[in-house]
């Protein structure tokens, strides 16, 4: 079954807001990204200062602690052996519970460095070899532990005070930890802050395409008028620019239809009026060929009434009650019995409808039919059904498909893309339903 062809005007409304949301998410994807970036090295800034503040806290720790124990320690030397072991102050050693041993965290030594280094006292728990080998007042580092010396002048004794680098571990752990919760809510809160911002400006961006998806740039004096931001005012102009140069070439095409519809209707009428006569006077010998030319003037006439009528899809439709049985009798095509329900009325442009039923007609009568059936199975619904060869299925999804995406260009004839363009004139779709026998199409005309 062959079909028909033109591109509706207007803007596909379903995908009117793609540009934007591209645009949203993309920008959205470039500030996460930037977010993501300045937060981990913000992050990383904040960790070094937070860093070298606990250790700068500790090392002060550790000093007091040494400064704190002198005294006790230079009497404790000054009652006892150099080689027994004097039990600490309370606050630098930690039991562990159910009696267990300790697990040091702060230690001390008293060092004598006169002749090499000899561990005079010590802590429990305390390494049982001198944590310096040389004398070295002040802050040093070594494995498992961060020292503080402090020199007490007799025999270059010195005492280290000491805390284990697991401990100094858990405290900058602690500290992190604090960070990062206090942190993590001001990022979430932060992100949603920006999500909101974006959307609120790319709000003109989604206003402007709802605004294109119901424009109508053929109407008069239509236009977007001003943009709500500044920026986007050159795009209005430059859109109703388009439209009013659209406007104008439709107008011409529109010009030209009339003058042509004119032009060509009478010659054609008068044609099919001198046929007539001609038949009933030629000799019967001459009468099958002047019937073939009248078929092909008739023929003629459908295909300029469907062309007319393809110029006229994009106007206003003008509804009229229309008796099926009734248009039934006014669209004669010679070879074609057109039945039509008794009863059956839709509401639909005169015009426009008749010249889609004439090409419809047309297509049937070319492809094998000698009777068709007009009948309304549902308000709206004109359904056209002939007797004739039919499609196979696979055609018929294919055609069905093209009408769908109004891909008419070499997949449609003039049939059924002049149908399908006046029923979207009258806000529905031309359907192509399967059947037992024959060929059908239902033209859904929205509603009246």
């Amino acid at each position: 079954m062959s079909t028909g062809t033109a591109s509706s005007g207007g803007l596909p409304a379903r995908g009117a807001d793609t540009p934007t949301r591209s645009i949203r998410h993309r920008l959205l994807r470039a500030l996460l990204l930037w977010a993501l970036l300045w937060s981990t090295a913000l992050a990383m800034a904040v960790w070094l200062a937070v860093r070298e503040e606990v250790d700068e806290l500790l090392d002060d720790g550790l000093k007091s602690a040494a400064e704190e124990l002198i005294g006790p320690i230079l009497r404790s030397t000054a009652a006892s052996e150099p080689s027994a072991a004097v039990p600490p102050a309370p606050a630098l050693v930690t039991a562990a519970p159910n009696g267990k041993a300790f697990v040091p965290r702060f230690v001390w030594q008293l060092v004598a460095h006169a002749d090499g280094a000899r561990l005079l006292r010590h802590s429990p728990g305390a390494p049982l070899q001198p944590l310096r080998d040389t004398p070295a007042p002040g802050f040093a580092s070594v494995p498992g532990w961060r020292v503080y010396g402090l020199a007490l002048g007799a025999e270059a004794q010195l005492l280290y005070v000491a805390q284990s680098r697991t401990e100094r571990g858990e405290a900058l752990a602690e500290v992190g930890l604090a960070v990062l919760l206090a942190g993590v809510p001001m990022g979430l809160l932060g992100l949603l802050w920006l999500g909101a911002r974006v959307r609120q400006e790319l709000a003109p961006l989604q206003a402007l395409s709802q605004r294109l998806a119901a424009h109508d740039p053929l109407q008069a004096g239509a236009t977007l008028g001003d943009a709500a931001e500044e920026e986007l005012q050159p795009v209005h102009q430059a859109i109703d620019a388009l439209a009013a140069r659209l406007a104008r070439r439709v107008a011409q095409e529109r010009s030209f239809t009339a003058h042509a519809a004119h032009a060509l209707r009478t010659p054609l009428a008068g044609i099919d009026a001198q046929l007539a006569v001609a038949l009933r006077e030629a000799p019967p010998e001459l009468q099958p060929r002047l019937q073939r030319v009248r078929a092909a003037a008739g023929r003629l006439q459908r295909v300029v009434a469907g062309l007319l009528a393809l110029f006229r899809s994009g106007v206003e439709v003008q509804r009229v009650a229309i008796d099926l049985p009734h248009l039934a009798a006014r669209l004669p095509v010679e070879g074609l019995v057109v039945q039509a329900q008794a009863g059956a009325a839709i509401a639909a442009d005169a015009d426009l409808l008749s010249a889609a039923l004439l090409n419809l007609l047309d297509n049937a009568l070319r492809h094998g039919a000698t009777t068709v059936t007009l009948s309304t199975p549902a308000p709206q619904l004109l359904r056209v059904q002939d007797d004739g060869q039919g499609l196979p299925q696979a055609q018929r999804l294919s055609l069905q498909q093209a009408l769908d995406a109004e891909d008419y260009a070499g997949r449609t004839g003039l049939g059924l893309m002049l149908a399908d363009l006046v029923a979207r004139a009258h806000g529905g779709r031309l359907r192509l339903p399967e059947v037992g026998s024959g060929f059908a199409a239902e033209l859904q005309l929205g509603p009246a």
